[in-house]
């Protein structure tokens, strides 16, 4: 399984992501994120699902079922020669999917937390089709980055939700499924909601790896 790692020299850890259900790995917001993350001081993989993969090759697959795709992060991981501490995570059904399998590397001593950007709560306009059940009881420590006017779940629709007390949510102020706010009306540009991403998430994740 092909990898793109993208490192600082003063990495502190490693984060793995997975892309969304549309978009490639290397994608304009997967790219964005990933420069961020990396001013941050990770070292930041990225991997693609087989489906996604044959698009390059001129398949036109649509993405399978997110539990099918477990087994593809389980390898991802395994593949990935990580020797310090690892974070998973994705964008929306990458995000979904690590928080899938997350439970069993973290009881395993695999990963260090999970990173969920815009989480895909429910589909767009039908917020009654949850993918939170598992969410409850997740033991993982998770960081969730979510634009509160994302159509996947916005912050009034994800506040009454019952998650589980493992899980903390970075609102970013009028962002979309990308994150991506409205400057004239919220104030904030893309680079200040991923200058706040990356930092937070910097944070978190130190405050994890602190003994």
């Amino acid at each position: 399984m092909p990898l793109l790692i993208d490192c600082p020299d003063d990495a502190f850890a490693t984060l793995l992501l997975a892309h969304g259900a549309g978009a490639p790995m290397d994608s304009d917001a997967m790219n964005s994120v990933t420069d961020a993350l990396m001013l941050a001081g990770f070292r930041v993989a990225r991997f693609e699902f087989g489906y996604m993969a044959a698009r390059r090759q001129g398949a036109r697959k649509p993405p399978p079922k997110a539990d099918l795709l477990q087994d593809e992060y389980r390898q991802a991981v395994a593949e990935l020669n990580c020797g310090g501490p690892l974070f998973i995570g994705g964008k929306s059904m990458g995000g979904r999917v690590a928080s899938m399998v997350a439970d069993g590397l973290h009881d395993a001593g695999v990963v260090a937390g999970l990173l969920c950007l815009g989480y895909p709560f429910h589909p767009p306009a039908k917020p009654e089709q949850l993918r939170t059940a598992h969410l409850e009881h997740l033991k993982t420590p998770t960081l969730i980055c979510q634009g509160t006017r994302d159509p996947f779940g916005t912050r009034e629709e994800v506040g009454t939700y019952a998650l589980s007390d493992r899980i903390e949510i970075l609102w970013l102020e009028d962002g979309d499924h990308d994150l991506k706010p409205r400057k004239k009306f919220s104030g904030f540009s893309v680079s200040d909601h991923l200058a706040t991403l990356a930092q937070a998430t910097r944070n978190w994740a130190e405050r994890l790896l602190r003994p």
